[in-house]
């Protein structure tokens, strides 16, 4: 368990590189092309670097465009113009620590309200403190347990 946390806590630390980032909206034309365009690079000088065809190249922003290139393309594609091709993912709740503790909440909250309705039925129904004091209570033990049921 103590592993899973340290890598929560490394991820974490490499994710918040990228939150901000998050919100920018990729160039309109890709970035392939709008890094091209901006260098004053052609075609033709793009596809000697790759050593592929002016048609080659255009494939390649035509498809980074529509979200069909592939990540070694990209990559590829960065190592001639002498970039990094940097990608990663961000949770949108902003951190992985949120992300799993909204999980097993909506987990808990399942739980928790599942065994309340048959109590309900029994006539023995919890307050909504008793409830709430629950549901938090069982949100804290998926977080620190994270039951491969979470991700369900």
């Amino acid at each position: 368990m103590e592993t899973r946390k340290l890598q929560i806590a490394q991820l974490e630390s490499r994710i918040a590189l990228f939150a901000s980032t998050r919100k920018l909206p990729n160039p309109p034309t890709g970035w392939v092309k709008a890094i091209r365009l901006a260098l004053g690079m052609s075609l033709e000088q793009l596809a000697d670097k790759l050593s592929v065809s002016k048609q080659s190249v255009h494939s390649i922003e035509k498809r980074e465009k529509e979200g069909a290139v592939t990540l070694r393309t990209l990559r590829e594609t960065a190592r001639a113009l002498d970039m990094d091709f940097v990608y990663g993912f961000v949770p949108k709740e902003g951190s992985l620590d949120l992300y799993i503790e909204n999980k097993a909440r909506l987990l808990a909250q399942e739980i928790v309200l599942r065994t309340s309705n048959n109590m309900k039925l029994e006539e023995q129904e919890n307050s909504k403190e008793r409830l709430y004091k629950a549901i938090e209570e069982r949100t804290h033990i998926i977080k620190e347990g994270l039951p491969k049921a979470l991700w369900d």
